[in-house]
């Protein structure tokens, strides 16, 4: 069994616990702060992240001193990882104040802010506030190399799973078959998890599916051990007129290897960005983000995936729409790096 696989079993191990966490009523004993923070399904790239993030700004009472191996948490804080459905689940999730934190795609949470897109018909989440932008994402649309797929164009009358609803993933893929001129109701569409769109296009019943997500994804790499995969790619045109137009999709090559036996493959994505809202005391916003870009906590995230070493203070305003944090705002003007714009 290979390493990928092993890691994404426990993952899925951990889930049932993770969800239990996550209905559990927020009882604290004196001096300690529980924070929830939303991902993503189980197999992407979101979950896993969080749990690093949550492991870097956690620091209990009795945990390991602060040191050159990491555990320079914030004194207090006990942070969880939730895994959702994605970034629209998180974004509505924050403004109901069900998570402290959450991990999104930078396209939606400007949706969010504006009230566009997934968000047309609500109230703009303007108390919306960015921490850190963390890494860049790409659009996947995966496939069998036998399925006759070459292309987005070639998505009409096949079966596809457009990702889950509320999902970042389905947000991003509107976008994308608007340009094509695809109507969704020209696919045979459906609205699977990750793992259910990988399992449906291993068993044959569907021809391809749609995520966005920091790469590698374990479950992506998990399929080539079993199919002749393909990725598709999403370029020309129709795929500049998308990031010709927008503020937060950029062109990007998925390099040749990143998955056994696939090569370079051109495509779209967003920057995925860590964001609470204004609700959030300015001095835990500050003390999160001083723990984040701690140098000592860079094992922690260095150790944890090839996406946590992308996680760079060098980075940390790439992109950002969203308003910093009053919290975040100072940290990184008092680090030198003069954040501009409003907060």
């Amino acid at each position: 069994m290979s390493l990928r696989r092993r890691r994404l079993l426990s993952i899925l191990a951990l889930a049932p616990a993770l969800a239990a966490l996550s209905r559990l009523p927020l009882a604290q004993a004196a001096g300690e702060r529980f924070l929830r923070i939303g991902t993503g399904p189980i197999g992407g790239s979101y979950f896993p992240i969080g749990g690093l993030i949550a492991n870097v700004i956690s620091s209990p009472p009795g945990s390991m001193t602060c040191g050159p191996r990491g555990g320079c948490g914030v004194p207090g804080v006990i942070a969880a990882a939730v895994a959702s459905p994605g970034s629209v689940a998180n974004l509505l999730d924050l403004a109901s104040r069900t998570v402290d934190l959450a991990i999104s795609q930078a396209d939606v949470a400007r949706d969010a802010y504006t009230a566009a897109g997934p968000f047309a018909s609500k109230p703009p989440l303007v108390q919306l506030r960015a921490i850190a932008s963390l890494f860049g994402e790409a659009l996947h649309l995966v496939t069998r190399r036998d399925n006759g797929i070459a292309s987005v164009a070639d998505l009409a009358r096949r079966r596809v799973s457009l990702g889950e609803r509320n999902s970042g993933t389905l947000a991003t893929v509107r976008v994308v078959l608007h340009a094509y001129n695809l109507k969704e109701s020209a696919l045979i569409a459906s609205y699977d998890s990750l793992v259910r769109a990988a399992g449906a296009l291993a068993n044959g019943s569907i021809d391809a599916f749609f995520m966005v997500g920091g790469y590698p994804l374990d479950a992506v790499t998990h399929l080539t051990d079993t199919l002749p995969l393909a990725l598709v790619p999403i370029a020309g045109e129709r795929a500049a007129s998308i990031t010709a137009s927008s503020s937060t999709l950029r062109p990007l090559t998925i390099p040749e290897g990143t998955y056994p036996g696939i090569g370079a493959i051109a495509t779209l994505g967003p920057r995925a960005q860590l964001l609470t809202t204004s609700a959030m005391d300015d001095d835990l916003a500050f003390a999160i983000t001083t723990a984040l870009w701690d140098p000592r906590n860079r094992p922690v995230l260095d150790g944890g995936s090839a996406l946590g070493r992308e996680i760079r203070l060098a980075r940390a305003l790439e992109g950002l729409i969203i308003p910093l944090h009053v919290g975040a705002f100072r940290y990184y003007w008092q680090s030198g790096m003069k954040p501009s714009g409003e907060r």
